[in-house]
């Protein structure tokens, strides 16, 4: 008995079996539904006791009840973390906290409603990406998600309910679920759940049912939801089976294969094959290998391209494969993604071809086992268009035959020159060398005239009689057949050889374009940059180069935003073939069976929301345009990069705006109150109180004067930063003193900085500086009222002045407690305001003095001072002479 030899693994599947090892990573799983109410959270509520029942460390990051009595009792011996506090809009928001989630780690961890939008201010603007973090941190998350909130199915869901769902989860994150479980609910006891208030309060139940919950959109929403999951299940199965070296086809369900060569009939095999996916709801795959032994046509691969754009155009998947056994590459791929029945062509050929051959529908029967193979007639189709000329390969010329000739002659002479050294398997073997150096060079034409007159001139002039064709020795005949059969047979294959290094030449010179191509791409920093980019490569690609315009849809209309040659421009009627192929998301124009009276050839770059940019080229040949829709690909990918960054940075840009308005808010509202509610009780006081002393009734307006004054200190402070932001400050210069300006804005902050040393040093002779005096005293106001909020009181504030050749400094310091170096920046931006932070202020003063001074030309730094406190320079560039300098007397 003998054994059997164990089976060698398949390396791809170990390979990526050491992978997913090495990957290992937190689990995710999404409880799924078809739309709020159906139970996604009370089934992950009921899986999570379960699992806390069973020893795991199960916490409840964030549940919502929305009020229902049964859900909130299963929460009941479950650990829930404490939700975050956020103001928003004057109100108090709760937010999942995921800083204590990340602090508490727990094993798994339950966060309701995916889809959710944080509040503005949050460390992430979606919940998904909460998860993510989680996920990434090593905590197991269960969640809840429904139908309507994957971003692939938006627009279905939009077209199905008449509703836009704003919030959506990109199916990336569905794809990295480990586990997604359906909650289903049959949509009449939805309803009966919604009209007995089990989901909505009765009015909002009502107002549901009249729009999203209508029984026919339910309908709808759970077929998606079926097939979303069944979707998933099958690409489970599929991983389970390749991790595994699973071979035996599994019934689960039908998967259909198609295959497909340049044969004619091969369209009516495709088309047979999407109507029989169709009938089953099957998914279908249409198989072309692709054999480096055999050459093809340049007739025979236009054929086949336009098979497979016909599989793409009515919705298959398009799969390539390279072996020298088609037959076997066809069954190895077929079991390894499950395939569940196989469409072939009846065979038109001889049965001799096959017996010389082999038969592909004989390989692929035999090694079917439990897949079901089905023979469809192979009639040939007659084309609605005819098929666009190609340029075929080199073909030999008649002077490649004289060479072929000439060759024979020398080799002959050669021969009879060395026959008396030379036997006569070497003098067979000379010809045959120089038969295989004719079909590596010259071509198989060519090669087979050598193999005649080789023939010939060995039977003419080395075989007796000589000089003459008789043959005396019968034996000679063999000789004779087995030269030109050997002849032949190298001239086949060095022909052949040579074919398909011509063919590796092209494969790699398109493989280095698309890299450099691929490159160019990743160095575009602009969309119009991208389009140039793309718009010459695509020129280059066709030869000779064309001309090629990328067009973009903006406003309606399709608008040019790249080109090459730059100047190159497409006429009114390839513009109106442009629009089409956005219209309808498919190629065409010349060489196409669309609009081919065209000068142009036109094919989509499609994008996730429709096609954003069209290549408009000349008729490009069949090989050439493989590449340009690889050039689509990859420029449809930069450009929805693109997008994507232009809308994290709107995004990140709104998000900032809403924090910044909270907090000009929430600060100004602030300082705004105050003074008015103390003058507000000062004045009450002095209405209603008529016994009042004078001392007291002084006291009480000089209240009501000193918060008025600030009031209008913040109401100018905010209308100078709209002013600022606006442009629309004007500078009115005039030479002032420094003296003056410091005497003015002390004089303005006189109760304020009363019990304060303020020390002014102002050296004789500083010249005169060219400043508006109404905006620079505000700049020293800001700078003094600063020193006050943030200094101690009885702290002392230095002022001083200092000319230098071309410039003036003024400088205020103080002894406060300073600042966080890394703040001497930040304190210049509006809203920023530095420790302590219970000073009153809306954080516009620093940011106004900044761009008041930048408008005259300077600039204002903050740094420490040396033994504590903080130093605000201001450095004014001198222009002009200042008039306080003399001119020189003439002599």
């Amino acid at each position: 008995m003998v054994d059997e030899a164990p089976t060698r693994p398949d390396p791809d599947a170990l390979l990526a079996r050491l992978k997913a090892e090495e990957h290992q990573r937190a689990r995710l799983k999404i409880f799924f539904g078809f739309a709020p109410g159906v139970g996604k959270t009370f089934a992950m509520l009921e899986s999570a006791r379960r699992l806390k029942a069973s020893g795991l460390d199960v916490v409840i990051g964030l549940v919502e009840t929305h009020g229902r009595s049964e859900t909130a009792r299963l929460m009941e011996g479950l650990e829930l973390l404490p939700r975050q506090q956020r103001d928003y809009r004057g109100k108090r928001l709760e937010e999942f906290d995921l800083e204590r989630a990340l602090a508490r780690k727990p094993a798994i961890l339950l966060v309701d409603e995916l889809a959710h939008t944080n509040v503005p201010g949050s460390r992430h603007t979606r919940r998904w990406q909460d998860v993510l973090e989680l996920l990434d941190a090593g905590i197991e998350v269960h969640t809840t998600l429904n139908v309507q909130h994957v971003e692939s199915l938006n627009d279905v869901v939009a077209q199905i309910t008449h509703v836009q769902v704003r919030e959506t989860v990109p199916d990336s994150l569905l794809e990295r679920a480990d586990e997604i479980e359906l909650i289903d609910l049959p949509p009449e006891e939805l309803l009966k759940r919604m009209s007995e208030g089990k989901v909505y309060l009765p009015e909002q139940a009502r107002r549901a049912t009249e729009s999203f919950f209508r029984r026919g959109n339910l309908l709808a929403l759970r077929e998606l939801a079926l097939r979303r999951t069944a979707e998933r299940v099958d690409d489970d199965v599929i991983a389970y089976r390749q991790q595994h070296e699973i071979k035996t086809t599994w019934p689960s369900g039908d998967r259909i294969a198609v295959c497909v060569g340049p044969a004619p009939a091969s369209e009516r095999l495709v088309r047979a094959a999407r109507r029989m996916a169709a009938g089953l709801r099957a998914p279908w795959f249409a198989l072309w290998v692709d054999n480096p032994v055999a050459a093809m046509s340049q007739a025979d691969r236009g054929r086949l391209e336009s098979h497979l754009r016909l599989v793409a155009t009515l919705g298959g998947e398009v799969v390539r494969l390279s072996s020298a056994r088609v037959g076997e590459a066809i069954l190895d791929w077929a079991r390894t993604h499950n395939i569940t029945r196989i469409i072939l062509g009846k065979p038109t050929h001889s049965p001799l071809r096959d017996a010389l051959r082999g038969s592909l529908l004989t390989t692929i029967v035999r090694g079917s086992l439990d897949i079901d193979v089905l023979v469809i007639s192979g009639d040939p189709v007659t084309p609605a268009q005819p098929v666009e000329p190609v340029v075929p390969a080199r073909s030999a010329r008649l002077s490649d035959y004289g060479v072929s000739a000439l060759t024979i002659g020398a080799l002959t002479g050669i021969a009879l020159v060395l026959q008396h050294l030379l036997g006569p398997p070497d003098l067979e073997m000379l010809f045959l060398l120089g038969i295989m150096v004719l079909a590596a060079t010259l071509g198989r034409g060519p090669a087979l005239l050598a193999s005649a007159l080789a023939v010939a001139a060995y039977d003419f002039f080395f075989v007796p009689p000589l000089l003459t064709f008789a043959v005396a020795d019968t034996r000679f005949f063999l000789t004779f057949f087995m030269m030109f059969g050997v002849a032949s047979v190298i001239s086949a294959l060095a022909s052949r050889l040579r074919t398909q290094e011509r063919e590796a030449r092209q494969r790699e010179r398109q493989t280095q374009t698309l890299l450099a191509f691929t490159r160019a791409l990743s160095e575009a920093d602009t969309v119009d940059g991208l389009a140039r980019t793309t718009a010459r490569y695509c020129a280059e690609a066709i030869a000779p180069p064309a001309s090629v315009v990328v067009l973009m849809p903006h406003d309606g209309a399709l608008k040019p935003r790249g080109a090459w040659p730059i100047q190159v421009e497409l006429e009114p009627a390839d513009l109106g073939v442009a629009q089409w192929v956005h219209d309808h998301g498919r190629s065409a124009g010349k060489g196409t069976d669309t609009l081919s009276a065209a000068q142009a050839y036109c094919f989509p770059l499609a994008r996730r929301q429709g096609v954003i940019a069209l290549l408009g080229a000349g008729q490009p040949r069949v090989e050439e345009r493989t590449l340009l829709d690889s050039f689509a690909r990859q420029a449809a990918v930069s450009v929805e990069r693109f997008h994507l960054a232009e809308e994290a940075r709107a995004a990140a840009l709104r998000a900032r705006t809403e924090e910044l308005r909270s907090s000009l808010l929430s600060g100004v509202s602030h300082d705004l109150r105050t003074p008015l509610a103390v003058v507000t009780g000062a004045a009450t006081a002095l209405r209603d109180d008529a016994a009042l002393d004078p001392s007291t009734r002084a006291q009480l307006l000089g209240t009501i004067c000193d918060e008025a004054e600030r009031l209008e200190r913040l109401v100018r402070n905010l209308l100078e930063m709209t002013r600022l932001q606006a442009g629309a400050l004007t500078v009115k210069r005039e030479w002032v003193p420094p003296e003056e300006l410091v005497g003015s804005a002390r004089s303005r902050l006189t109760r304020q900085l009363s019990g304060r040393e303020v020390h002014v040093s102002l050296p004789d002779g500083l010249p005169l500086i060219p400043v508006d005096p109404v905006l620079f005293e505000q700049v020293l106001l800001n700078l003094l009222e600063n020193a006050l909020k943030y200094t101690p009181p009885g702290t002392p504030i230095d002022v001083a002045a200092r000319a230098l050749p071309d410039s003036v400094e003024l400088e205020v310091a103080d002894r406060g407690p300073g600042f966080n170096e890394a703040d001497g920046e930040r304190l210049f931006q509006k809203f920023f305001r530095g420790a302590p932070r219970g000073t009153s202020g809306a954080g516009l003063g620093l940011a106004v003095c900044r761009g008041i001074v930048e408008a005259h030309g300077g600039r204002v730094i903050a740094r420490l001072r040396e033994g504590g406190g903080a130093r605000f320079i201001i450095s004014l560039p001198l222009l002009e002479i200042p008039p306080s300098v003399p001119p020189e007397e003439e002599t």
